[in-house]
């Protein structure tokens, strides 16, 4: 039988900074040439390269962690209790989200892309209606929505799998988690599962590509869930926590490698490479696209072990406000950048404008909405409740968000 760890402060470390890399992508996607809510008229390819630095990665994360923490508090309150903990502090927040918070970004979406006219009480009927009539030729928007909010619908549902796992396997949960803990070792920390994800990616990407719609993403699901299982196995494992410090930096040689290898194979030109070459070029680029995912995340735990497995009151306070801040940020940087788009800000000045204010508004959210009764279970808190998040295995006195 494994041993769950005490403390593991440095995966709230990673969440939250996590978080903070999420703001600034989102920011990013307002000056990409990848589809979004709303765009800068300055929009190139110039910092898609940039964008690339996280984006492989940064998901998949946050999904292991996840995993951890909801192993963690799965053994430590039952399986009942915790899938009713689970349900009510995320689909609370998802339902709130998708009819307060999400709407302002398919109405500024709408304005922009379709050119829409009526107002925003007009647009909240067509809205709460499912109205299917916002199309840019086949491209039509599905309301209500989601939007960035779908990592929370994933989560809900992977939380529930792993609660039935658990039901499911009892003792033999552990007796797995100790077996996939003493495989990990050394080389095949890497190698296994890249292996796993780039298998995935190979079968089933061009098959499914991504919708975040639930029902029909199943390569994301290869790939989350397997993420998230993960974690929750690890979780169970303590030693396997040092192996990833002791391959900090190969993780982070690998995945600057990968980066510097995908750069230049979405620069070439599609005239290039022959058809021939094309098939095996495109698996080729699927493995070291999941090999730097992989060694980027392995290089973050890693160096989070070794840096930042500390308890504090700032990690006590961000732990709590990163919720929040998630369910609020994409939102006021849709409603900003349209809303200044008429200063003409250089847009480096504009970035940098959105960035600070987005995470001055956001934190003001959470501090607002932490201090209130009625609005913390809106945003995943529930003062007051005897709850832990990923950092402690044991029971915590401290008020905390939905575990992310």
């Amino acid at each position: 039988m494994t041993t769950s760890p005490t403390r593991l402060w440095f995966l709230d470390w990673v969440r939250i900074l996590a978080f903070f890399v999420l703001i600034a992508y989102h920011v990013g996607m307002y000056y990409v040439t990848w589809d979004w809510h709303v765009k800068s008229p300055f929009a190139s390819h110039t910092i898609e390269p940039l964008m690339l630095l996280s984006s492989p990665w940064r998901l998949g994360l946050l999904f292991l962690v996840s995993g951890v923490a909801s192993s963690l508090m799965l053994a430590r309150t039952g399986a009942g209790r915790f899938l009713r903990q689970r349900s009510a502090r995320l689909l609370l927040p998802l339902i709130f989200g998708m009819l307060v918070i999400v709407p302002p970004q398919a109405y500024f979406e709408v304005v922009e892309k379709v050119a829409y006219q009526g107002g925003y009480g007009n647009f909240m009927q067509l809205y709460l209606g499912r109205y299917h009539g916002f199309c840019r030729g086949t491209d039509c928007l599905i309301m209500p929505t989601w939007n960035h909010l779908w990592f929370v619908a994933y989560l809900w549902v992977y939380t529930l799998m792993l609660g039935a796992l658990v039901m499911a396997l009892g003792p033999r949960f552990d007796l797995l988690a100790a077996r996939i803990g003493a495989l990990l070792t050394g080389w095949k920390i890497i190698v296994l599962p890249v292996a796993v994800l780039a298998i995935a990616r190979m079968a089933l990407l061009s098959r499914f590509p991504t919708t975040h719609a639930l029902v029909d993403d199943w390569f994301n699901h290869a790939t989350y869930l397997f993420l998230f299982l993960l974690g929750a196995m690890l979780a169970r494992t303590p030693q396997f926590w040092p192996r990833l410090e002791a391959l900090r930096w190969h993780g982070l040689g690998m995945a600057a490698a990968g980066w510097a290898a995908l750069t230049i194979y979405y620069a070439l030109p599609d005239d290039l490479v022959s058809a021939q070459v094309q098939i095996p070029l495109m698996h080729a680029q699927r493995i070291v696209y999941c090999l730097f995912a992989w060694s980027a995340i392995v290089a973050v735990l890693g160096f989070a072990h070794r840096h930042l497995n500390r308890d504090s009151a700032n990690r006590r306070y961000l732990a709590q406000a990163v919720f929040p801040v998630y369910i609020v940020h994409q939102t006021l940087i849709v409603v900003m950048a349209h809303a200044i788009k008429p200063a003409k800000l250089a847009p480096p000045v504009e970035g940098l404008v959105l960035v600070v204010l987005t995470v001055c508004l956001s934190f003001a959210v959470a501090d607002i909405v932490r201090r209130s009764r009625v609005l913390g279970p809106l945003f995943g808190i529930h003062p007051g409740t005897r709850t832990s998040n990923c950092a402690v295995a044991g029971a915590s006195t401290q008020p905390t968000p939905a575990t992310m």
